[in-house]
């Protein structure tokens, strides 16, 4: 099989990477580096079945060009910026939904009709249901980010009715793991390496948020893959437990022997748009053989020790 991965030099996308060349596929990375790192793909060079294109996604011809006789199409390029949403709020609608029409449309043009797409559980923006489940029913939009990978989906939907296609649509919970580059575990890790008597939380810390390890995400997306074939296949990701931003920072701390005096922001939220409580109904994987293999604390800990080990990943170039 030959996959096209945008954004396939991030976190998400370059592990992605590597798991699809050790299965012995040609694969394409497609990313604008804008977050990406070239560092995230030192295993992937190695193989003669890679092949990396430099490229924004907002460029259509060279996106329609770059396309062209592959297979299948993982869309992983986004802004994932939840938190400042609201400083620049075209940037949600460029990068998430007109890219995905390009997306789309460059397989169109192509013949190509088979997309995997990393959607968000924040779509479901303050649910009335939890454990929320894939069809629960949609509450008013509180993010940015949320509306612009809700419209998305719609899109995938629309060219699966209008033009054949199949798509299958992943709602992660937070990802964590090696080549984490985003997020309150590297926010907190940068926080008491400058200060580690004292650290700001934004929020009251009993925000409560569930989150996945990077391979068992990937674990999940292949079994969807594998088992399900419906014309759009829906699916959340996460792991069938949760717990408050005060036990990450508890886990954090022990590990690095630190005892800051926390201050905290005040308010259940930590930003416009940030969910006081997210925790997402995994029945449907599950019941296709998944479950996770770390739990959030391991996956936590695993991350920590990924920052530990390469504290390049906080310098600003890619």
């Amino acid at each position: 099989m030959r996959y096209f991965v945008t954004g396939g030099a991030g976190f998400i996308g370059s592990n992605l990477c590597d798991r699809l060349l050790q299965k012995g596929n040609d694969v394409t990375c497609y990313d604008n580096f804008s977050t990406g790192k070239d560092n995230f793909l030192v295993e992937a060079k190695k193989s003669p079945n890679f092949r990396l294109i430099k490229g924004d996604l907002l460029d259509e011809k060279l996106l329609e060009s770059s396309i062209a006789g592959h297979d299948f199409v993982f869309h992983l390029a986004a802004n994932a910026d939840v938190r400042f949403g609201t400083n620049h709020p075209r940037r949600d609608l460029e990068q998430n939904t007109i890219v995905t029409f390009n997306v789309l449309e460059a397989m169109r043009k192509n013949g190509m009709n088979k997309i995997a797409f990393s959607s968000t559980g924040s779509i479901y923006g303050e649910a009335g249901v939890i454990p929320t489940p894939e069809d629960s029913p949609f509450p008013i939009q509180t993010s940015l980010y949320g509306a612009s990978k809700l419209a998305c989906e719609g899109l995938i939907s629309a060219y699966a009715e209008g033009f054949g296609f199949q798509g299958w649509i992943f709602r992660f919970v937070s990802i964590l793991g090696e080549r984490y580059t985003h997020g309150h575990v590297y926010d907190f890790y940068q926080k008491l390496k400058s200060d580690p008597n004292k650290m700001q939380v934004l929020g009251n810390g009993r925000q409560k948020k569930s989150y996945l390890y990077i391979q068992d995400c990937l674990d999940a997306i292949f079994i969807a893959l594998d088992k399900a074939n419906e014309k759009v296949n829906i699916f959340n990701l996460g792991t069938r437990e949760y717990c408050e931003v005060n036990n990450s920072i508890q886990w954090l701390c022990e590990s690095l022997g630190a005892q800051p005096k926390l201050e905290y922001t005040g308010g259940e939220r930590g930003w416009i748009g940030d969910n006081p409580f997210i925790f997402l109904d995994t029945k449907k994987i599950n019941s296709l053989g998944w479950k996770p293999k770390l739990s959030i604390r391991e996956g936590i800990l695993k991350t920590l020790e990924f920052l530990q080990n390469n504290e390049w990943v906080y310098k600003s170039i890619p």
